[in-house]
Protein backbone atom coordinates (compact mmCIF):
# COMPACT_ATOMS: atom_id res chain seq x y z
CA UNK A 1 0.00 0.00 0.00
CA UNK A 2 2.84 2.39 0.61
CA UNK A 3 4.32 1.66 -2.70
CA UNK A 4 0.89 2.67 -3.95
CA UNK A 5 0.78 5.51 -2.32
CA UNK A 6 4.34 6.59 -3.40
CA UNK A 7 3.40 6.42 -6.62
CA UNK A 8 0.54 8.37 -6.59
CA UNK A 9 2.90 10.76 -5.09
CA UNK A 10 6.02 10.83 -7.54
CA UNK A 11 2.83 11.23 -10.60
CA UNK A 12 1.53 13.93 -8.91
CA UNK A 13 4.83 15.82 -8.01
CA UNK A 14 5.53 15.05 -12.07
CA UNK A 15 2.13 16.36 -13.32
CA UNK A 16 2.57 19.81 -11.24
CA UNK A 17 6.00 20.09 -12.50
CA UNK A 18 5.46 19.53 -15.94
CA UNK A 19 2.21 22.16 -15.26
CA UNK A 20 4.86 24.68 -13.91
CA UNK A 21 7.07 24.03 -17.16
CA UNK A 22 4.35 24.51 -19.65
CA UNK A 23 2.54 27.45 -17.62
CA UNK A 24 6.51 29.28 -17.43
CA UNK A 25 6.47 28.75 -21.49
CA UNK A 26 3.22 30.33 -22.04
CA UNK A 27 4.56 33.37 -20.58
CA UNK A 28 7.34 33.48 -22.10
CA UNK A 29 5.52 33.06 -25.65
CA UNK A 30 2.80 35.40 -24.11
CA UNK A 31 5.60 38.44 -23.62
CA UNK A 32 7.07 37.29 -26.60
CA UNK A 33 4.27 37.82 -29.10
CA UNK A 34 2.81 40.86 -27.32
CA UNK A 35 6.43 42.47 -27.68
CA UNK A 36 6.78 41.60 -30.89
CA UNK A 37 5.49 44.08 -33.78
CA UNK A 38 5.60 41.69 -37.10
CA UNK A 39 2.68 39.72 -36.61
CA UNK A 40 -0.55 41.86 -35.45
CA UNK A 41 -2.66 38.99 -34.61
CA UNK A 42 -0.04 37.49 -32.27
CA UNK A 43 0.42 41.14 -30.77
CA UNK A 44 -3.42 41.52 -30.03
CA UNK A 45 -4.28 37.63 -29.07
CA UNK A 46 -0.78 36.30 -27.20
CA UNK A 47 -0.63 32.19 -27.43
CA UNK A 48 -3.93 32.14 -28.66
CA UNK A 49 -2.64 33.65 -32.23
CA UNK A 50 -0.49 31.51 -33.03
CA UNK A 51 -3.08 28.58 -33.72
CA UNK A 52 -4.31 30.38 -36.40
CA UNK A 53 -0.30 30.14 -38.29
CA UNK A 54 -0.69 26.33 -37.32
CA UNK A 55 -3.88 25.59 -38.57
CA UNK A 56 -2.94 27.39 -41.99
CA UNK A 57 -0.47 25.60 -42.42
CA UNK A 58 -1.90 22.22 -41.67
CA UNK A 59 -5.21 23.58 -44.08
CA UNK A 60 -3.78 22.06 -47.20
CA UNK A 61 -3.09 18.74 -45.49
CA UNK A 62 -6.56 18.50 -43.94
CA UNK A 63 -8.06 19.71 -47.21
CA UNK A 64 -6.28 16.84 -49.22
CA UNK A 65 -6.76 13.81 -47.06
CA UNK A 66 -10.48 14.52 -45.32
CA UNK A 67 -12.18 17.61 -47.25
CA UNK A 68 -11.39 17.49 -50.92
CA UNK A 69 -13.71 15.53 -53.23
CA UNK A 70 -12.35 13.46 -55.60
CA UNK A 71 -12.22 15.97 -58.34
CA UNK A 72 -11.54 18.96 -56.61
CA UNK A 73 -8.05 19.44 -55.64
CA UNK A 74 -5.35 21.32 -57.80
CA UNK A 75 -2.82 21.12 -59.28
CA UNK A 76 -3.59 17.17 -59.72
CA UNK A 77 -6.80 15.78 -57.86
CA UNK A 78 -7.48 12.54 -55.86
CA UNK A 79 -8.54 10.71 -58.97
CA UNK A 80 -6.18 11.29 -60.98
CA UNK A 81 -3.14 9.97 -58.25
CA UNK A 82 -4.89 7.25 -57.47
CA UNK A 83 -5.12 6.06 -60.88
CA UNK A 84 -1.07 6.51 -61.06
CA UNK A 85 -0.91 5.20 -58.04
CA UNK A 86 -2.81 1.80 -58.42
CA UNK A 87 -0.94 1.09 -62.22
CA UNK A 88 2.24 1.55 -60.49
CA UNK A 89 1.29 -1.40 -58.31
CA UNK A 90 -0.38 -3.22 -60.80
CA UNK A 91 -3.35 -3.28 -58.90
CA UNK A 92 -6.85 -3.38 -61.35
CA UNK A 93 -8.10 0.50 -62.01
CA UNK A 94 -11.30 -0.53 -62.93
CA UNK A 95 -14.06 1.15 -60.55
CA UNK A 96 -18.01 0.81 -59.79
CA UNK A 97 -20.86 2.33 -59.68
CA UNK A 98 -20.46 5.66 -62.12
CA UNK A 99 -18.20 7.92 -62.83
CA UNK A 100 -17.11 10.68 -60.17
CA UNK A 101 -16.23 13.21 -62.98
CA UNK A 102 -18.32 16.07 -63.62
CA UNK A 103 -18.92 15.70 -67.70
CA UNK A 104 -20.88 19.17 -67.81
CA UNK A 105 -17.69 20.82 -67.36
CA UNK A 106 -16.51 23.47 -70.37
CA UNK A 107 -13.67 21.74 -72.27
CA UNK A 108 -13.95 18.17 -71.22
CA UNK A 109 -13.08 15.95 -73.74
CA UNK A 110 -15.32 13.73 -74.62
CA UNK A 111 -14.33 10.40 -77.22
CA UNK A 112 -16.94 9.18 -79.34
CA UNK A 113 -17.11 5.69 -79.59
CA UNK A 114 -17.51 3.90 -82.69
CA UNK A 115 -20.46 1.77 -83.93
CA UNK A 116 -18.63 -0.88 -84.57
CA UNK A 117 -15.13 -0.74 -83.17
CA UNK A 118 -12.04 -3.27 -83.90
CA UNK A 119 -12.03 -6.88 -82.88
CA UNK A 120 -9.06 -8.62 -80.61
CA UNK A 121 -7.69 -9.88 -83.25
CA UNK A 122 -7.70 -6.60 -85.57
CA UNK A 123 -5.59 -4.55 -82.47
CA UNK A 124 -2.07 -2.88 -83.04
CA UNK A 125 -0.06 -0.75 -80.98
CA UNK A 126 1.91 2.12 -82.46
CA UNK A 127 4.77 1.15 -84.41
CA UNK A 128 8.35 2.80 -83.78
CA UNK A 129 8.11 6.33 -85.25
CA UNK A 130 11.90 7.63 -86.31
CA UNK A 131 12.83 11.39 -85.17
CA UNK A 132 15.44 13.10 -87.58
CA UNK A 133 15.75 11.35 -90.25
CA UNK A 134 18.50 14.09 -91.85
CA UNK A 135 20.62 13.43 -88.73
CA UNK A 136 23.66 11.11 -88.79
CA UNK A 137 22.67 9.19 -86.45
CA UNK A 138 18.40 8.97 -86.29
CA UNK A 139 16.14 7.85 -83.43
CA UNK A 140 13.86 5.06 -83.89
CA UNK A 141 11.87 6.02 -80.91
CA UNK A 142 9.64 2.87 -79.99
CA UNK A 143 6.87 4.52 -77.22
CA UNK A 144 4.31 6.82 -77.88
CA UNK A 145 4.92 7.76 -73.77
CA UNK A 146 7.82 8.87 -72.31
CA UNK A 147 9.45 10.51 -69.49
CA UNK A 148 9.80 14.31 -69.54
CA UNK A 149 12.85 16.29 -68.15
CA UNK A 150 13.18 16.15 -64.64
CA UNK A 151 17.06 17.20 -63.59
CA UNK A 152 19.35 15.77 -61.05
CA UNK A 153 19.28 18.66 -58.59
CA UNK A 154 15.62 18.79 -58.82
CA UNK A 155 15.24 15.39 -58.05
CA UNK A 156 17.10 12.93 -56.04
CA UNK A 157 19.34 10.13 -57.12
CA UNK A 158 17.35 7.49 -56.06
CA UNK A 159 14.48 9.30 -58.03
CA UNK A 160 16.64 9.61 -61.24
CA UNK A 161 18.05 5.80 -60.69
CA UNK A 162 14.03 4.30 -60.31
CA UNK A 163 13.01 6.36 -63.23
CA UNK A 164 16.04 5.33 -65.54
CA UNK A 165 15.93 1.47 -64.55
CA UNK A 166 11.75 1.97 -65.14
CA UNK A 167 11.94 3.50 -68.50
CA UNK A 168 14.32 0.95 -69.48
CA UNK A 169 11.82 -1.88 -68.34
CA UNK A 170 9.18 0.02 -70.41
CA UNK A 171 11.02 0.28 -73.46
CA UNK A 172 10.53 4.32 -72.75
CA UNK A 173 13.04 7.53 -73.30
CA UNK A 174 13.69 9.70 -70.04
CA UNK A 175 14.17 13.73 -70.31
CA UNK A 176 17.51 14.35 -68.48
CA UNK A 177 16.34 18.00 -67.66
CA UNK A 178 18.93 20.47 -67.87
CA UNK A 179 20.76 19.37 -65.24
CA UNK A 180 23.07 17.63 -67.15
CA UNK A 181 24.03 13.72 -67.40
CA UNK A 182 24.50 11.99 -64.65
CA UNK A 183 25.92 8.33 -63.88
CA UNK A 184 22.22 7.67 -62.18
CA UNK A 185 21.00 8.22 -65.71
CA UNK A 186 22.55 6.64 -67.54
CA UNK A 187 23.02 3.27 -65.07
CA UNK A 188 19.55 1.82 -65.63
CA UNK A 189 20.88 1.67 -69.24
CA UNK A 190 17.60 3.68 -70.99
CA UNK A 191 17.62 5.67 -73.67
CA UNK A 192 18.26 9.44 -72.84
CA UNK A 193 17.33 12.72 -74.09
CA UNK A 194 19.65 15.30 -73.12
CA UNK A 195 18.22 18.80 -72.56
CA UNK A 196 20.61 21.41 -72.69
CA UNK A 197 19.37 24.50 -70.70
CA UNK A 198 19.87 28.06 -70.73
CA UNK A 199 23.16 28.07 -68.69
CA UNK A 200 23.98 24.93 -70.52
CA UNK A 201 24.94 22.78 -67.25
CA UNK A 202 26.78 19.40 -68.57
CA UNK A 203 27.97 21.22 -71.54
CA UNK A 204 29.67 24.29 -70.53
CA UNK A 205 32.53 26.12 -70.59
CA UNK A 206 34.53 27.96 -68.09
CA UNK A 207 32.55 30.80 -68.68
CA UNK A 208 29.07 29.06 -69.41
CA UNK A 209 29.41 29.24 -72.95
CA UNK A 210 28.45 26.11 -74.93
CA UNK A 211 31.65 23.62 -75.32
CA UNK A 212 31.81 21.67 -78.19
CA UNK A 213 34.08 18.74 -76.50
CA UNK A 214 31.72 18.58 -73.98
CA UNK A 215 29.02 17.73 -76.64
CA UNK A 216 30.68 15.31 -78.25
CA UNK A 217 31.27 13.51 -74.94
CA UNK A 218 27.64 13.85 -74.31
CA UNK A 219 26.39 12.39 -77.31
CA UNK A 220 29.66 9.82 -77.45
CA UNK A 221 26.96 7.82 -75.23
CA UNK A 222 24.62 5.44 -77.17
CA UNK A 223 22.35 5.94 -74.64
CA UNK A 224 21.89 9.30 -75.64
CA UNK A 225 19.76 9.63 -78.55
CA UNK A 226 18.27 13.34 -78.88
CA UNK A 227 19.33 16.49 -77.89
CA UNK A 228 16.41 18.98 -76.55
CA UNK A 229 17.22 22.34 -76.64
CA UNK A 230 15.12 23.85 -73.71
CA UNK A 231 13.47 27.54 -74.71
CA UNK A 232 11.15 27.78 -72.15
CA UNK A 233 9.12 25.94 -69.95
CA UNK A 234 5.56 25.59 -68.78
CA UNK A 235 5.59 26.77 -65.62
CA UNK A 236 7.66 29.87 -65.37
CA UNK A 237 8.16 30.72 -69.27
CA UNK A 238 10.51 33.91 -69.73
CA UNK A 239 12.24 32.64 -66.70
CA UNK A 240 15.53 30.36 -66.57
CA UNK A 241 15.34 27.16 -64.31
CA UNK A 242 15.87 28.07 -60.43
CA UNK A 243 17.74 25.35 -58.59
CA UNK A 244 17.68 26.45 -54.90
CA UNK A 245 21.26 26.80 -53.24
CA UNK A 246 20.42 24.09 -50.74
CA UNK A 247 19.90 21.62 -53.08
CA UNK A 248 23.55 22.10 -54.93
CA UNK A 249 24.95 19.77 -53.48
CA UNK A 250 29.10 18.65 -54.44
CA UNK A 251 28.12 16.15 -56.43
CA UNK A 252 25.44 18.38 -58.36
CA UNK A 253 27.74 21.35 -58.38
CA UNK A 254 30.23 19.25 -60.68
CA UNK A 255 27.75 17.57 -62.98
CA UNK A 256 26.40 21.10 -63.74
CA UNK A 257 29.64 22.72 -63.34
CA UNK A 258 28.38 25.52 -60.55
CA UNK A 259 28.91 26.16 -56.94
CA UNK A 260 28.51 24.08 -54.04
CA UNK A 261 25.43 25.91 -52.03
CA UNK A 262 24.64 28.53 -54.10
CA UNK A 263 21.20 29.36 -55.86
CA UNK A 264 21.73 27.85 -59.70
CA UNK A 265 19.55 30.42 -61.81
CA UNK A 266 19.53 29.64 -65.42
CA UNK A 267 19.32 32.52 -67.66
CA UNK A 268 15.81 33.51 -69.22
CA UNK A 269 17.34 32.65 -72.76
CA UNK A 270 20.13 31.26 -74.45
CA UNK A 271 22.88 34.00 -75.48
CA UNK A 272 23.05 32.97 -79.02
CA UNK A 273 19.73 32.81 -79.90
CA UNK A 274 18.21 36.05 -79.95
CA UNK A 275 15.99 35.48 -83.26
CA UNK A 276 14.39 32.57 -85.18
CA UNK A 277 17.64 32.62 -87.63
CA UNK A 278 19.98 32.28 -84.66
CA UNK A 279 18.16 29.44 -83.22
CA UNK A 280 18.13 27.09 -86.47
CA UNK A 281 21.85 28.07 -86.69
CA UNK A 282 22.24 26.73 -82.74
CA UNK A 283 19.89 23.61 -83.53
CA UNK A 284 22.09 23.27 -87.18
CA UNK A 285 25.17 23.16 -85.02
CA UNK A 286 24.53 20.84 -82.15
CA UNK A 287 23.22 18.51 -84.58
CA UNK A 288 26.19 18.40 -86.68
CA UNK A 289 28.42 18.56 -83.61
CA UNK A 290 26.53 15.57 -82.33
CA UNK A 291 25.37 14.16 -85.25
CA UNK A 292 21.54 13.11 -83.60
CA UNK A 293 18.73 14.54 -83.61
CA UNK A 294 18.23 18.20 -81.96
CA UNK A 295 14.73 19.60 -80.94
CA UNK A 296 13.37 22.32 -78.79
CA UNK A 297 10.97 22.75 -75.78
CA UNK A 298 8.78 25.93 -75.92
CA UNK A 299 5.97 27.18 -74.71
CA UNK A 300 3.71 28.73 -76.98
CA UNK A 301 2.88 32.72 -76.42
CA UNK A 302 1.45 34.11 -79.52
CA UNK A 303 -0.19 32.79 -82.76
CA UNK A 304 2.25 35.12 -84.96
CA UNK A 305 5.05 34.22 -83.14
CA UNK A 306 4.96 30.68 -84.09
CA UNK A 307 4.28 32.03 -87.79
CA UNK A 308 7.57 33.56 -87.93
CA UNK A 309 9.57 30.64 -86.80
CA UNK A 310 7.46 28.73 -89.49
CA UNK A 311 8.50 30.91 -91.91
CA UNK A 312 11.63 31.25 -91.32
CA UNK A 313 11.94 27.18 -91.43
CA UNK A 314 10.37 27.67 -94.79
CA UNK A 315 12.61 30.30 -95.94
CA UNK A 316 15.85 28.29 -95.43
CA UNK A 317 14.48 25.17 -96.19
CA UNK A 318 13.01 21.94 -94.36
CA UNK A 319 16.66 20.94 -93.57
CA UNK A 320 17.13 23.78 -91.27
CA UNK A 321 13.80 22.63 -89.03
CA UNK A 322 14.23 21.48 -85.14
CA UNK A 323 13.73 17.41 -85.62
CA UNK A 324 11.42 17.78 -83.00
CA UNK A 325 9.42 20.50 -80.91
CA UNK A 326 8.29 19.89 -77.44
CA UNK A 327 5.25 21.91 -76.92
CA UNK A 328 4.78 22.42 -73.06
CA UNK A 329 1.47 23.83 -71.74
CA UNK A 330 1.32 27.24 -69.52
CA UNK A 331 0.03 24.51 -67.04
CA UNK A 332 3.19 22.53 -66.52
CA UNK A 333 4.86 22.02 -63.45
CA UNK A 334 8.06 22.80 -61.96
CA UNK A 335 9.76 22.61 -58.64
CA UNK A 336 10.41 26.18 -58.16
CA UNK A 337 9.07 29.23 -59.95
CA UNK A 338 7.70 32.58 -58.91
CA UNK A 339 3.48 32.62 -58.80
CA UNK A 340 2.55 35.00 -61.47
CA UNK A 341 4.33 33.07 -64.27
CA UNK A 342 2.79 29.43 -63.08
CA UNK A 343 -0.69 31.55 -62.42
CA UNK A 344 -0.64 33.51 -65.82
CA UNK A 345 2.08 32.83 -68.79
CA UNK A 346 2.04 31.19 -70.93
CA UNK A 347 -0.61 29.36 -73.28
CA UNK A 348 -2.26 26.10 -72.36
CA UNK A 349 -1.14 22.77 -73.97
CA UNK A 350 -4.55 22.12 -75.04
CA UNK A 351 -4.68 25.47 -77.26
CA UNK A 352 -1.59 25.30 -78.28
CA UNK A 353 -0.92 21.73 -79.49
CA UNK A 354 -3.50 21.76 -81.94
CA UNK A 355 -2.16 25.50 -83.25
CA UNK A 356 0.87 24.49 -83.53
CA UNK A 357 0.97 21.00 -85.78
CA UNK A 358 -1.90 22.67 -87.86
CA UNK A 359 0.89 25.08 -88.91
CA UNK A 360 3.95 22.18 -88.93
CA UNK A 361 0.82 20.70 -91.61
CA UNK A 362 0.52 24.38 -93.28
CA UNK A 363 4.27 24.20 -94.29
CA UNK A 364 4.79 20.51 -95.42
CA UNK A 365 6.64 19.70 -92.91
CA UNK A 366 4.61 16.79 -90.78
CA UNK A 367 7.09 14.51 -91.63
CA UNK A 368 10.17 16.06 -90.84
CA UNK A 369 9.07 17.46 -87.71
CA UNK A 370 7.78 15.30 -84.74
CA UNK A 371 5.68 17.03 -81.97
CA UNK A 372 5.99 16.22 -78.24
CA UNK A 373 3.50 17.11 -76.04
CA UNK A 374 3.72 18.01 -72.19
CA UNK A 375 2.38 20.15 -69.31
CA UNK A 376 -0.16 18.39 -67.30
CA UNK A 377 -0.83 15.26 -69.31
CA UNK A 378 -0.50 12.13 -66.44
CA UNK A 379 -3.99 10.37 -66.84
CA UNK A 380 -4.88 7.65 -70.21
CA UNK A 381 -7.58 10.34 -71.37
CA UNK A 382 -4.68 12.93 -71.78
CA UNK A 383 -2.55 10.83 -73.48
CA UNK A 384 -5.29 9.99 -75.65
CA UNK A 385 -6.16 13.48 -76.55
CA UNK A 386 -2.65 14.66 -77.40
CA UNK A 387 -2.63 12.17 -79.87
CA UNK A 388 -5.91 12.79 -81.44
CA UNK A 389 -5.07 17.02 -81.67
CA UNK A 390 -1.68 15.70 -83.95
CA UNK A 391 0.71 14.82 -81.35
CA UNK A 392 3.36 12.24 -81.98
CA UNK A 393 4.66 11.70 -78.36
CA UNK A 394 3.54 12.34 -74.88
CA UNK A 395 5.80 13.38 -72.62
CA UNK A 396 4.99 12.97 -68.31
CA UNK A 397 7.02 14.99 -65.66
CA UNK A 398 4.84 14.75 -62.73
CA UNK A 399 2.71 11.30 -63.39
CA UNK A 400 6.37 9.53 -63.16
CA UNK A 401 6.76 11.23 -59.36
CA UNK A 402 3.73 10.14 -58.76
CA UNK A 403 4.50 6.84 -59.88
CA UNK A 404 7.32 6.73 -57.53
CA UNK A 405 5.11 7.83 -54.95
CA UNK A 406 4.72 11.70 -54.84
CA UNK A 407 2.25 12.73 -52.55
CA UNK A 408 1.35 16.47 -53.65
CA UNK A 409 2.99 17.60 -50.60
CA UNK A 410 4.39 21.36 -52.80
CA UNK A 411 7.69 20.81 -50.77
CA UNK A 412 9.93 20.17 -54.15
CA UNK A 413 11.25 23.92 -53.62
CA UNK A 414 12.32 23.52 -49.92
CA UNK A 415 14.61 20.25 -50.07
CA UNK A 416 11.87 18.67 -47.74
CA UNK A 417 10.51 16.20 -49.97
CA UNK A 418 8.73 13.73 -47.22
CA UNK A 419 8.85 10.80 -50.04
CA UNK A 420 12.66 11.16 -50.81
CA UNK A 421 11.97 12.51 -54.50
CA UNK A 422 13.06 16.00 -54.52
CA UNK A 423 15.54 16.17 -51.21
CA UNK A 424 19.23 15.68 -51.24
CA UNK A 425 18.72 14.82 -47.00
CA UNK A 426 20.16 11.23 -46.71
CA UNK A 427 17.32 10.80 -44.28
CA UNK A 428 14.40 11.69 -46.40
CA UNK A 429 16.17 9.48 -49.32
CA UNK A 430 16.27 5.99 -47.26
CA UNK A 431 12.33 6.09 -47.87
CA UNK A 432 12.68 6.44 -51.83
CA UNK A 433 14.02 2.49 -52.27
CA UNK A 434 15.27 2.10 -55.92
CA UNK A 435 14.21 -1.66 -55.93
CA UNK A 436 10.72 -1.46 -55.55
CA UNK A 437 9.95 1.97 -57.22
CA UNK A 438 11.38 1.39 -60.00
CA UNK A 439 8.81 -1.31 -61.27
CA UNK A 440 5.99 0.98 -60.23
CA UNK A 441 7.91 3.52 -63.22
CA UNK A 442 7.69 0.79 -65.94
CA UNK A 443 3.76 -0.51 -64.58
CA UNK A 444 2.50 2.78 -65.02
CA UNK A 445 4.07 3.38 -68.30
CA UNK A 446 2.65 0.38 -69.50
CA UNK A 447 -0.80 0.94 -68.12
CA UNK A 448 -1.44 4.20 -69.80
CA UNK A 449 -0.24 2.77 -73.44
CA UNK A 450 -2.57 -0.24 -72.29
CA UNK A 451 -5.44 1.90 -71.99
CA UNK A 452 -5.04 4.85 -74.52
CA UNK A 453 -4.72 2.18 -77.01
CA UNK A 454 -7.77 0.89 -75.31
CA UNK A 455 -9.58 4.70 -76.15
CA UNK A 456 -8.53 3.86 -79.54
CA UNK A 457 -10.34 0.55 -80.00
CA UNK A 458 -13.34 2.40 -78.43
CA UNK A 459 -13.16 4.98 -81.06
CA UNK A 460 -12.63 2.23 -83.95
CA UNK A 461 -9.24 3.12 -85.07
CA UNK A 462 -6.69 0.22 -84.11
CA UNK A 463 -3.77 1.92 -82.52
CA UNK A 464 -3.40 5.47 -80.86
CA UNK A 465 -1.54 7.07 -83.93
CA UNK A 466 -4.36 6.80 -86.02
CA UNK A 467 -6.97 9.00 -83.68
CA UNK A 468 -8.21 11.88 -84.80
CA UNK A 469 -9.96 15.54 -83.79
CA UNK A 470 -13.25 14.35 -85.42
CA UNK A 471 -12.75 10.85 -82.73
CA UNK A 472 -13.28 13.81 -79.47
CA UNK A 473 -15.82 15.92 -78.69
CA UNK A 474 -15.12 19.32 -76.53
CA UNK A 475 -18.04 20.31 -73.88
CA UNK A 476 -19.38 23.64 -74.79
CA UNK A 477 -20.23 26.21 -72.66
CA UNK A 478 -23.86 26.06 -73.00
CA UNK A 479 -23.79 21.97 -72.40
CA UNK A 480 -23.81 20.26 -75.75
CA UNK A 481 -20.23 18.86 -77.11
CA UNK A 482 -18.57 19.54 -79.77
CA UNK A 483 -16.24 16.99 -82.24
CA UNK A 484 -12.58 18.80 -81.87
CA UNK A 485 -12.32 18.81 -85.81
CA UNK A 486 -15.05 21.86 -86.00
CA UNK A 487 -13.16 23.74 -83.08
CA UNK A 488 -9.61 23.19 -84.85
CA UNK A 489 -10.11 22.10 -88.03
CA UNK A 490 -6.34 21.70 -88.97
CA UNK A 491 -4.99 22.84 -92.50
CA UNK A 492 -6.82 21.90 -95.86
CA UNK A 493 -4.60 22.47 -98.51
CA UNK A 494 -6.01 24.52 -100.92
CA UNK A 495 -7.97 22.92 -103.96
CA UNK A 496 -6.15 23.86 -107.85
CA UNK A 497 -9.03 26.05 -109.77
Amino acid sequence: METAFGVVEVLGFAFVAALGVLTLIGLVLFVIDRMQTGDAIRRNYPLIGRFRHIFSELGEFFRQYFFAMDREELPFNRAQREWVARSGEGRSNTVAFGSTRNLNVVGTPIFANAPFPPLHDQFTSAAPLVIGPAARIPYEAPSIFNISGMSFGALSRPAIQALSRGARDAGIWLNTGEGGLSPFHLEGGCDLVFQIGTAKFGVRDAAGNLCDDKLREIAGHAQVRMFELKLAQGAKPGKGGILPGAKVTEEIAAIRGITVGESAISPNRHQEAGDNDALLDLIAHIREVTGKPVGIKTVVGAEEDTRALFETIARRGPEAAPDFITIDGGEGGTGAAPMPLIDLVGMPVREALPLVADMRDEFGLHERIRLIASGKLVNPGDIAWALAAGADFVTSARGFMFALGCIQALKCNRNTCPTGITTHDPRLQKGLVVERKYTRVARYARAIISEVETIAHSVGVPEPRQMRRRHVRIVQANGRSKPMNRIYPGYTPPTAS
